[in-house]
């Protein structure tokens, strides 16, 4: 997708002020519904994008409702001893789903956020050149999921939100190796960003706009895995269907454009491999692009054939909510032509 001129004059209007603060945040994204699947082993209950990687083929315990408080609380006491916390935190991580308040346990049992972050910091020296192992990112992964239990938890989101944790977890998306290591670290990572935008939360959107989340996203978006694309692109897509989200992405040239390109360049991808759950959710961004004037003047020139001619009627042909959504842009991009 190269430069136009054209569609240059249609983002150099004077952007209106307030951005990124005090507008209303709409919340209008149904969550997905699918679980996920890699080559790396199955990807457990990533049907809201706020799920955690089981790491490098470990096994799971099987849900058994309500854990017992006081193993949970022994757990809590051994992540402060480093001589227990590796087991601590692959133990915890596990049980994450069985006990409902483990993110209250976790944000207000003193020194245990301080030590999760320390889990994170450490890994940062592994990063470049990469050197990370599977065992270390095993373990910074455990703690990246006890993490995504404080950001998915409605009493304890706002508080992960101030004190400014999601920062701690760029430098793990901003790592390019390819290697199994660092796939899953960026993966988990990505799970923690997800839990905090599925729930639609105002402060979640206005936060990470103050960020530099879209650019790291759109660079997974165009080198990542299948599942890595699928996340990122979910928590882009749940910045869009925000108000304030679209507009910040429509404000100027250079936003639209970087995201129109990664847009076009994932689609071409997908003309090889008919990934569904992908196509979905570019669909959808381009759908809700569509609902800002001037992304909607651009796109009738730059919205890829693909999407225009049947190339995806076969792989689209059993999901009818995508189709509609498919149709829907179409129609919003014939609107005014003549």
């Amino acid at each position: 997708m190269h430069s136009n001129p054209q569609l240059h004059q249609y983002f150099q209007q004077s952007p209106l002020s307030g951005a990124t603060s005090n507008n209303p945040l709409a919340a209008v994204l149904q969550g997905a519904s699918q679980h996920y699947s890699s080559n790396q082993g199955r990807v457990d209950s990533f049907a809201t994008y706020g799920g955690h990687l089981p790491l490098m083929g470990q096994p799971q315990d099987p849900p058994v409702g309500q854990v017992d408080e006081e193993k949970i609380y022994a757990l809590i006491l051994d992540l402060l001893n480093p001589m227990f916390r590796e087991q601590a935190l692959l133990d915890l991580s596990k049980k994450r789903e069985q006990y409902e308040d483990l993110a209250l346990v976790l944000w207000y049992s003193y020194g245990v956020m301080s030590v999760l972050l320390q889990e994170i910091v450490s890994a940062y020296p592994l990063l470049t050149p990469p050197t990370l192992s599977g065992g270390a990112s095993n373990r910074v992964c455990n703690a990246l999921a006890l993490l995504q239990c404080v950001a998915n938890h409605n009493e304890t989101r706002t508080l992960f939100l101030h004190a400014h944790i999601p920062l701690y977890l760029y430098p793990f998306l901003n790592t390019t190796s390819k290697t199994r290591p660092f796939e899953y670290l960026r993966l988990t990572s990505l799970g923690v960003i997800g839990a905090l935008v599925k729930n639609d939360n105002p402060e979640v959107i206005t936060f990470l706009l103050s960020t530099e989340i879209i650019p790291l996203c759109i660079r997974i978006m165009e080198t990542g895995s299948e599942l890595s694309k699928t996340v990122a692109i979910f928590i882009v897509q749940k910045i869009l269907l925000d108000d304030t989200g679209l507009y910040y992405i429509c404000q100027t040239y250079e936003r639209f454009y970087a995201v129109a390109t990664v847009l076009n360049n994932m689609v071409n991808q997908l003309v090889e491999t008919q990934a569904v759950r992908l196509l979905k959710h570019v669909i959808r961004c381009y759908l809700r692009l569509s609902d800002n004037p001037r992304a909607r003047e651009a796109l009738r020139q730059c919205l890829p054939d693909p999407l225009r001619d049947t190339t995806f009627q076969q792989a689209l042909k059993d999901d009818m909510t995508t189709k509609r959504c498919l149709g829907q842009l179409l129609i919003n991009l014939s609107d005014g032509m003549h």
